[in-house]
């Protein structure tokens, strides 16, 4: 099979033939149809966060199951499943709180298998992305790693959902809970915070900002929801922010993942306001805020893993919302690639050309 490998970080992805392994126990073999490029592997890729290479790329994906190891019940052949990062044991103590995201063996789901699942045509080990390994035409997962999904789902809108699209509406469902009438301010207009535009809108928010510094971008946000745009490059947000709502935001979401955009998204808040950093920081960063309005305001910081997800259940629920026309999909897809446009794609993601790129298989 094909698959894209990050040899080097910082690097560039090399589409090269693997093997994978037949399924073990609890383990669900899928034969990949679409694969999102997101942008937390880019990340890796820029080398803003450490990744063991030789390794096989990619996280947010859809697929059709081809086998299941000893013991597997949950999924059978020819099920349609979304895979997700946020693999869970059922059994430490945030599983049994209700953090199935923060679920303290997630390491050792990805990584427990006696040997490497996918290996390159000489033998050598090649690990795989968050246990996934998307990037490529057949994936071994552990069973918890899947959710089942329904037939009528179009699987190149599905794979948003394993990732972005969960992030960000699940940052304002699940990790703020925002409550209708709240006023709200997203910032970054990419996947997952045009995503989190969209949960403000279902759950009722008003009014919707959109903070972006391309004028495409903000055109698509308004498209998908937000009753107000700023153009950062163009005018101060915060004090836009703060004229829009009448002294700051219930809610803010920092969805770009800069230190400067997390103490911004603070400094719109209004007092008793939360502000939620969905963004991947960069490893060492660090976010300043004024200490007084933590108590005399009220203010809060807090962060969001994966949108809080408890992904068997909210992600059937989003895909409800799609065919039920109220998640918006098909306007978040800019391009379909095949494997070997995925450097191109990522690419043009950096230069703001598009929002998701889909990889065909």
């Amino acid at each position: 099979m094909r698959g894209a490998v990050l040899h080097t970080s910082p690097g560039e992805l090399v589409v090269e033939n693997l093997t994978v392994d037949k399924p073990h126990p609890n383990e669900v073999l899928i034969s990949t149809t679409y694969a999102g490029l997101c942008h937390s592997d880019l990340h890796f890729m820029d080398g803003h966060w450490a990744v063991p290479a030789p390794m096989v790329m990619g996280h947010e994906s859809a697929g059709v199951v081809e086998a299941v190891g000893d013991d597997v019940t949950y999924v059978e052949p020819g099920d349609h499943v979304i895979t997700c990062v946020s693999m869970w044991c059922g059994e430490c103590r945030p599983c049994l709180s209700g953090k199935p995201y923060m679920c303290a063996h997630g390491d050792a789901l990805r990584n427990g298998r006696p040997a490497p699942s996918h290996r390159f045509e000489d033998g050598r080990p090649c690990a795989t992305m968050a246990g996934l390994g998307s990037f490529a035409e057949e994936m071994l997962v552990h069973e918890r790693a899947v959710v089942k999904i329904r037939n009528d789902m179009p699987l190149d809108r599905a794979s948003l959902i394993g990732c972005g699209v969960t992030t960000g509406l699940g940052a304002v469902m699940r990790t703020a809970a925002v409550p209708a009438g709240s006023s709200v301010v997203v910032i970054g207009c990419g996947g997952i915070g045009l995503s989190a535009v969209q949960g403000a809108r279902i759950v009722g928010a008003t009014p919707v900002i959109a903070v972006d510094v391309l004028d495409s971008k903000l055109e698509m946000a308004r498209t998908l929801g937000a009753t107000h745009t700023i153009n950062a490059s163009e005018t101060d947000p915060v004090g836009e922010v703060q004229e829009i709502t009448g002294g700051g935001a219930d809610f803010s979401f920092e969805a770009i993942g800069l230190s400067a955009t997390a103490e911004q998204s603070w400094q719109m808040i209004g007092p008793g306001g939360t502000a939620t950093i969905i963004g991947m920081l960069p490893m060492g960063s660090q976010v300043s805020i004024p200490g007084p309005e933590i108590f005399m305001k009220e203010k809060k910081l807090q962060g969001s893993l994966m949108g809080s997800n408890r992904f068997r259940i909210d992600m059937p629920k989003f895909i409800d919302l799609y065919l039920d026309g109220r998640l918006m999909l098909d306007e978040m897809v800019s391009a379909t690639i095949g494997i070997h446009e995925v450097n191109a794609g990522y690419a043009d993601m950096k230069a703001g050309k598009t929002l998701r790129s889909v990889i065909k298989f």
